[in-house]
């Protein structure tokens, strides 16, 4: 279990360059339109909590499971959303989003097209906003199972990269699907030897 400064009695100050937050995202790209994205979500101090891989198959905790229904229910929450292919790790996500053109984005852009008659706020987000929705409700889902109201279960950032084409989306489908069979060698492992 990972270490908290509340529970060693410490606050840590705040320095701007330690604790500068580094983006990987592209300087005035707009993750608001069509395309797919790669992400992947890590666990605050890389805990296992979702289950484990044995013999590279991918089993779930009770925590794992609703995690996983969380990412499911994205695309039905949002109607600019689909999912393609993603694996949840002991301790990360990996996962393709796709957000695609629909008429529910024309209203959530200023189109012209018919407003619905119940207004959804949030409707529409960019990836930010979606990735974001994701933690919050799976942390709010995990903390209520094990009782630890307030306690972050996802690091603050998230890794992205924006697919440009299928040969790189081929690859990257490959990658989450192996992910399970390579658990023992992934740096996300506590358990790899990082020295090699």
């Amino acid at each position: 279990m990972p270490r908290f400064a509340e529970d060693v009695g410490q606050r840590m100050k705040y320095d701007p360059e330690r604790h500068h937050r580094r983006t990987t995202r592209l300087q005035g790209y707009d993750y608001s339109q069509p395309g797919a994205y790669f992400v992947t979500l890590v666990t605050v101090g890389r805990a296992c909590l979702f289950g484990n891989a044995p013999q590279g198959e991918m089993h779930f905790t009770e925590l794992g499971a609703i995690v996983a229904e969380e990412w499911k229910s994205l695309a039905s929450r949002y109607p600019n959303v689909q999912l393609d292919e993603w694996v949840l790790m002991p301790n990360h996500l990996h996962g393709i989003i796709v957000i695609v053109e629909s008429d529910a984005v024309g209203r959530c852009r200023g189109g012209s097209r018919t407003a619905p008659t119940v207004r959804v706020p949030g409707l529409c987000k960019p990836l930010g906003g979606l990735i974001g929705a994701f933690k919050t409700m799976s942390t709010k889902h995990v903390n209520a199972l094990r009782g630890t109201p307030g306690r972050p279960v996802w690091q603050r950032n998230f890794i992205d990269r924006v697919v440009r084409d299928e040969d790189e989306l081929t690859r990257i489908r490959r990658y989450i699907r192996l992910n399970p069979a390579r658990w023992t060698d992934d740096q996300e492992n506590p358990s790899h030897d990082h020295t090699e």
